[in-house]
């Protein structure tokens, strides 16, 4: 799909921008508030990219995903992580049966959860960083291998993992690895009075009923390859890739407050998915091509998951959050 012609872009754009909306509203049906955190969803979902919600029990993750693959019409799956739980309980397994020609044993590959659409990996933290691995290469190369053989997962492929940041008991945290895998880190917060008390009216009588499709697959795939297609303004790619260099405390370009504070900062892929997500950024406000300001709109989602702050930061009480907002009033 081109954005060569104006014209052609800006119909593109107004149809982008009208099934959207459409999504929007089918998950406001379900979720009350979270406007911010359905925009990062949506922002994810419409890249093809993983995602890692962050919030503590009740915020309806799990209902906000659900409703999520309703609305787009995708296969999905949820896997509660434990620490019992296996990486042949996510990929799936070979299982030793008869042929039908024959009747000689043969060995049948059964599919996991992992070969949906989209994965639900419901407080990935609590299992063990074997099972962890199993998750991802899926996330990375969008297939699994069991048994010497490659088996490729249907696109879309698309991973939102939760976290419980108030339990660390018990669980395993993410290796760096993984977590640069996933676009964001969406942090959900409590939601406002108001909307607390529209939850509980709705919610105590029947379960709240989960959207319908608000289009197939094939659609969606459309409204990912246009966003894939937006160009990259040459100074939107330079601010991107000068906010990951600012954060590493090593680079000549970095500056004094991340020397200070930061162990580790973002690499390449956070780059990339500042890009990307300021691609869909700019379509979802209607616009032809991501701004610099698109950038700074999704630099904390996108960033802070990438950057590790060092010894000093925790004793100063400085988060990552942190350390970026003040890279981005020192870039401006």
């Amino acid at each position: 799909m081109s954005l060569a012609s104006t014209d052609i872009a800006k119909e593109e754009i107004q149809a982008f921008a009208s099934r959207v909306k459409e999504i929007r509203d089918r998950l406001h049906e379900t979720v009350v508030g979270q406007d911010e955190t359905i925009d990062l969803l949506l922002t994810c979902a419409l890249t093809g990219s993983h995602a890692l919600l962050v919030g503590v029990p009740g915020l309806a993750k799990t209902l906000m995903v659900k409703a999520l693959a309703a609305a787009f019409q995708w296969k999905f799956s949820r896997i509660q992580f434990t620490p019992d739980l296996m990486p042949s309980d996510i990929t799936g397994y070979e299982l030793l049966g008869k042929s039908s020609e024959n009747g000689s044993p043969q060995l049948t590959f059964r599919p996991g959860p992992v070969f949906s659409n989209l994965v639900l990996a419901d407080e990935i933290n609590r299992a063990a960083p074997k099972t962890q691995s199993a998750l991802l290469e899926a996330m990375a190369e969008r297939h699994v291998t069991v048994g010497g053989q490659t088996h490729h997962l249907e696109e879309p492929f698309v991973v939102v993992a939760t976290q419980n940041p108030i339990e660390q008991e018990g669980t395993y945290p993410l290796p760096e690895a993984q977590l640069d895998r996933f676009m964001m880190e969406i942090r959900i917060g409590y939601p406002k009075p108001e909307q607390e008390k529209e939850i509980v009216m709705k919610t105590s009588g029947a379960t709240p009923a989960i959207p319908a499709a608000a289009f197939d697959r094939e659609t969606f795939l459309q409204l990912r390859n246009l966003v894939w297609s937006v160009p990259i303004p040459e100074n939107v790619a330079e601010f991107a890739v000068q906010l990951c260099g600012a954060t590493r405390p090593d680079e000549p370009t970095a500056k004094q407050f991340a020397k200070d504070y930061v162990a580790w900062g973002a690499g390449p892929r956070g780059a990339q998915s500042l890009v990307t997500a300021a691609k869909a950024g700019a379509l979802l406000k209607g616009r032809t091509a991501p701004t610099v300001a698109d950038i700074r709109d999704v630099a904390v989602p996108v960033l802070r998951h990438r950057v590790v702050v060092n010894h000093r930061a925790i004793g100063d009480g400085v988060t990552t959050e942190t350390v970026i907002k003040n890279l981005l009033k020192e870039l401006e």
